[in-house]
């Protein structure tokens, strides 16, 4: 398809439209005072449509969420070690998220971010915290590398001021 053509038609019609409406107000007002009126009204639902459109072209997913980072666990029992963390990422002003449950699937906790355009995933288990390292994944590339602990934030910032 000719992406020129996928540009000039939308296929949403108008998403802005205003005008006079002297008669309306003398239409509701029991004495039928004629009053001088304009009125405009905007399409956001018709925006949001051309948006998806673009983001859909472009193979790409609107963010549904400000988080940065989600703190998930591979292994059941590591609700207070995913708490210490997001505590460490929010005091180092880094918007993080964990699941509620206490012992969710890490496939659904990964899926979570795709869904969402969360770009981070901080995961731990309990090999990583033995070691101290946490497991930081780009979420679109599904690339993971194991960065030190007391290096988590920094190295989250990094990532996240580089261009995507």
């Amino acid at each position: 398809e000719n992406k020129a053509n996928a540009n000039e038609s939308s296929g949403v019609g108008s998403i802005a439209g205003g005008g006079r409406y002297d008669n309306l107000v003398a239409m509701f007002d029991s004495r039928h005072k004629n009053v001088p009126c304009v009125g405009v009204s905007i399409g956001v639902e018709r925006i949001f449509s051309v948006m998806e459109a673009q983001l859909a072209a472009n193979n790409s997913k609107m963010r549904t969420t400000e988080v940065e980072v989600y703190v998930a666990s591979a292994q059941k029992n590591l609700l207070e070690a995913r708490m210490s963390l997001c505590r460490e990422l929010w005091d180092a002003n880094i918007k993080a998220e964990q699941s509620y449950k206490r012992n969710p699937k890490l496939l659904q906790q990964l899926q979570y971010c795709e869904d969402s355009g969360i770009p981070l995933a901080a995961i731990l288990g309990e090999s990583e915290l033995q070691r101290g390292v946490v497991k930081l994944r780009d979420v679109k590339t599904r690339q993971e590398s194991e960065i030190p602990r007391d290096l988590i934030a920094k190295e989250i910032r990094n990532r996240l001021s580089k261009p995507t």
